[in-house]
């Protein structure tokens, strides 16, 4: 019974912690003592019954992961070694493959690869599942130690076996890791004066890139319309996908945030500033764009900045806050949902384009299309009924592309010769980006049209 009274209070403890420090509400503590009580006597009958030996603190670990994970889908616990890894994500550099993955039923599912790494170039794609890793299944293992597993030295090599979309039979890649680029802003003048700006995710520079590519762009002429490519976008930072949103928008609300406590809420709100874009922007998204892709999208297509184009977008309306433990471990934990500035959570339905135009793999390529999205993952949090969000007016004022090199002509150095291909190559393969740039060149007349 000492052994168990230890545990309890450790649990109490624990639990106080997790709530943020606050009191616990003292007295129909009895029912939850009982619960704790229950824990420790299996703790204990494990530590005593189990076949192998197993240490207590293995076990506790384990259970707070499991009451994480069972919350939802993007909720966990992170050893030293994962939570490192998830801020090298967003602010240095690592090694590895270079996909997002997800779980949904045991499975480790590929949302999207990141363009140019090595998984991307040994042909994973959105869809996929990863059954095992170096030999090891991927249904024993937590999300994060399948991405600690892919992770590793710079040169190496990880065994990963793939069963592909609409696939029957698995398929073994062997790939070499490698540094995961994390220029996140890529640009190609499509024609004079109409830009396709591709964003890859949103890290801690994202913002500052996109600055400096609009600023090249504009030195060499008039900027007359952007096809911003947001596919495949797995998300990132969330005042990243605030500031992008912010060089296109004057005024108005770009998102808001509602978590259990009312005090907590908070609305982000455009501001003017001196490089804001007002070129037509036409938006391209997919099953793949996921978080703080659909942040930016909803933002310019609630406040009529822009037209969205391509697919329904995956559907993550939630915020996790990272948080750094004393033992050098780290809690990821949902912490609010968020609303476009029409008051709509997107959470588990995705934003619905306003042109559906699905993508179209060349004839020699039969790349499947990417169906998992939010709604499709267990435990996800159902939306919340949506409060209208006032905009600020009213209250404060896929595949790869390759060139074929040619000679430059008289005039082109080989650089801009091989960008221009590398356009027409693009253009060729992307019925959805032909189809953005036309919609972009048309925007000017219909808005003369609806005067």
């Amino acid at each position: 019974m000492q052994k168990i009274r230890v545990l309890t209070t450790a649990a109490l403890a624990l639990v106080t912690f997790l709530a943020g420090g606050g009191v616990m509400k003292a007295v129909s503590a009895e029912t939850d003592y009982d619960s704790l009580r229950r824990f420790s006597q299996i703790l204990d009958m494990v530590e005593q019954y189990y076949v192998n030996e197993v240490s207590q603190k293995d076990l506790l670990e384990g259970a707070l992961k499991g009451m994480l994970q069972n919350l939802d889908p993007h909720s966990t616990l992170m050893t030293e070694k994962e939570f490192q890894e998830m801020q090298e994500n967003t602010s240095g550099e690592f090694f590895g493959v270079g996909v997002e993955i997800t779980m949904e039923n045991g499975q480790v599912m590929v949302v999207s690869p990141i363009e140019d790494t090595p998984g991307h170039r040994a042909g994973l794609r959105a869809g996929d599942t990863i059954i095992a890793v170096d030999g090891e299944y991927t249904m024993d293992m937590s999300l994060t130690e399948v991405v600690s597993k892919m992770r590793g030295k710079r040169g190496t090599d990880v065994e990963l076996q793939v069963l592909h979309k609409n696939s029957s039979q698995p398929e073994t890649l062997t790939i070499t890791r490698d540094a995961i680029p994390l220029v996140s802003v890529k640009s190609r003048e499509l024609e004079p004066g109409y830009w396709w700006i591709r964003l890859t995710r949103f890290s801690g520079h994202t913002a500052k890139d996109l600055g400096e590519e609009l600023v090249k762009a504009r030195a060499k002429g008039e900027m007359k319309g952007i096809v911003l490519d947001l596919r495949n976008n797995p998300g990132g930072l969330l005042d990243q996908s605030v500031e992008v949103a912010d060089k296109f928008l004057k005024e108005g609300v770009i998102v808001s945030m509602r978590g259990r406590d009312a005090n907590s809420d908070r609305s982000f709100k455009a501001r003017p500033q001196a490089e804001d874009v007002d070129a037509p922007m036409v938006v391209l998204v997919n099953a793949g764009s996921a978080s703080a892709s659909e942040i930016v999208a909803g933002a310019l297509r609630d406040q009529k900045r822009a037209l969205i184009l391509g697919e329904r977008t995956f559907g993550k309306g939630s915020v996790q806050n990272l948080i750094p433990l004393s033992d050098g471990t780290g809690l990821k934990i949902t912490v609010a949902r968020y609303y476009t500035p029409s008051g709509k959570s997107i959470q588990a339905e995705g934003i619905a384009p306003d042109f559906e135009i699905a993508w179209e793999a060349p004839r020699e390529e039969k790349t499947p299309g990417f169906s998992l999205r939010e709604k499709d993952l267990r435990r996800h949090l159902e939306k919340q009924k949506a409060k209208k969000v006032e905009d600020s007016k009213k209250d404060d004022a896929k595949g790869e592309s390759k060139s074929v090199a040619k000679p430059a002509p008289k005039g082109k150095d080989a650089k801009s010769q091989g960008e221009e291909d590398d356009v027409k190559d693009m253009m060729a393969r992307d019925n959805q980006l032909r189809m953005a740039l036309q919609f972009v060149k048309t925007l000017p007349v219909l808005k003369e049209l609806q005067k």
